[in-house]
């Protein structure tokens, strides 16, 4: 059966400066309470990129004693931190690890594998994860790398493939790997096709939307509603929505990610809420 997971918010304080610890339990409750059955932690829409790698390594601990299950995302800019957080996040009880392929510079094929192999073996025997975002990395992971690496390590499990349109997420549906669909106008299409089930950024405020769009193999009004928050700082709408939900969290982010401002703040809550 699909599974939803919803990609997680991080709450922070003091102007994004540091973690609220206070908030995360509260947070992960709203999630499990709307039917989500697990985290992407520290992802794209988690800030994790921007976080050290303490506070990563905080995080997850932090987490993992929640309701759900934890797939900790460990991708950082070098192989040596990647491999310390996955090695941190297989110690502290994450039930899997994700890595994206590191921006700024655009590896070959033998450094990608390498990179991932590394990752993979620190955290084993947990399932691994490999995490496509082209717009992201800035560049796509080729789906020969992806094969290359199962031959040599036995615990990847599955991707998170975050691309669109979906000519770019098909070519990564291989035979005995779980793929989780990123983009929510997708999800019916990725599902249709084996996929799965959803990795959403949506679903960190909006759980209900996307726990139904997997459900009923419909997603277009998750994809409708994505688009919305899209037009607005995406991490500070999301949280504000959670806020207006009820849920202690925040809106603050990590520099140099913005707030919003008080009338992009009211325009969307009038949009997204009332």
């Amino acid at each position: 059966m699909a599974r939803t997971i919803a990609a997680a918010l991080t709450p922070l304080r003091d102007g994004g400066r540091e973690l609220d610890d206070d908030a995360l339990i509260p947070y992960l409750s709203f999630l499990s309470d709307a039917g989500i059955e697990g985290i992407l932690l520290l992802g794209t829409t988690g800030e994790g990129i921007l976080l050290s790698l303490s506070e990563r390594k905080k995080a997850i601990s932090n987490a993992v004693l929640g309701p759900l299950p934890v797939l900790a995302h460990c991708g950082a800019q070098t192989t040596a931190d990647t491999v310390a957080l996955a090695a941190a996040a297989a110690e502290a009880g994450a039930e899997a690890v994700a890595v994206i392929a590191p921006p700024y510079f655009q590896f070959d094929d033998d450094a990608l594998l390498a990179h991932f192999a590394a990752a993979a073996r620190a955290c084993a025997p947990l399932p691994f994860y490999v995490y496509e975002l082209e717009r992201a990395s800035g560049y796509a992971i080729p789906v020969s790398v992806v094969e290359r690496l199962r031959e040599q390590v036995d615990n990847v499990a599955g991707m998170k493939v975050s691309d669109a349109p979906f000519a770019k997420v098909s070519p990564y549906l291989l035979d005995g790997l779980d793929v989780y669909i990123g983009a929510e106008a997708l999800i019916g299409e990725g599902l249709a096709a084996g996929a799965a089930g959803a990795v959403s950024g949506l679903a960190s405020a909006f759980p209900e939307v996307v726990v139904e769009a997997v459900r009923s193999g419909d997603s277009t009004a998750a994809g409708e509603l994505r688009a919305i928050v899209d037009r607005y700082p995406r991490h500070a709408a999301l949280k504000a929505v959670v806020r207006s939900r009820g849920v202690p969290i925040r809106e603050d982010v990590r520099a140099p990610l913005r707030g919003l401002t008080d009338g992009e703040r009211d325009e969307l809550l009038v949009a997204l809420v009332a």
